[in-house]
């Protein structure tokens, strides 16, 4: 005990001594190696995401639901014919200027399937507009989305061209034109 009345005060105040401090800095730059390491092997080794969506030359994804005149849809009943897959709304103005293509398809092609999408539409719309243009086809309605989100639609017209087999033989994102129809028919076996 310091009987002067006066405290000592270490010369170097409250800092830890030189030597606990290079310590300190040293573990401090170890650690950070080690979790830095440590995060990109994680990451590099770690799992992937699996990819959303589909690719030309892979199966479609699964389409199922009800249609806007209450029937159930499913994609995997029209297995062995050739579908397109088309995502449309009634507020959409080159999916109006298309489907009439659809109409005509299906009459040149007589094993060809449509099979609809209503994309972010009132199933009431929908509907109207369908039988304004003598759709016969089916059309799902997508109130949450799913559906488009499995086949990456971010905006219609979006057609899927689907073989006999099932699998994506091309996508067309945008109005189709008459030829370019007729050359994604053709190359679906329609």
């Amino acid at each position: 005990m310091n009987t002067s009345g006066s405290s000592r005060v270490s010369h170097y105040g409250s800092r830890p001594p030189p030597l606990r401090q290079s310590r300190l800095v040293r573990f401090l730059i170890r650690l950070v190696l080690v979790v830095g390491i440590a995060a990109i092997v994680v990451f590099v080794l770690g799992p992937k995401p699996s990819p959303t969506g589909i690719r030309v030359g892979e199966q479609a994804p699964p389409l199922v639901g009800t249609s806007l005149d209450g029937r159930p849809v499913s994609l995997a009943d029209l297995r062995g014919r050739p579908v397109i897959v088309n995502f449309w709304a009634s507020w959409c103005v080159p999916c109006q200027a298309e489907f009439p293509l659809f109409k005509e398809a299906e009459a040149r092609h007589p094993g060809l399937r449509v099979l609809g999408v209503v994309f972010q539409d009132s199933a009431s719309s929908a509907q109207a507009f369908a039988a304004g243009q003598g759709a016969d086809w089916p059309s799902i309605p997508d109130p949450d989305g799913s559906l488009a989100k499995a086949y990456q639609v971010a905006a219609p017209p979006q057609s899927y061209f689907i073989d006999p087999n099932g699998v994506v033989r091309s996508r067309q994102i945008g109005q189709l034109t008459s030829d370019d129809f007729e050359r994604q028919v053709a190359a679906i076996g329609g």
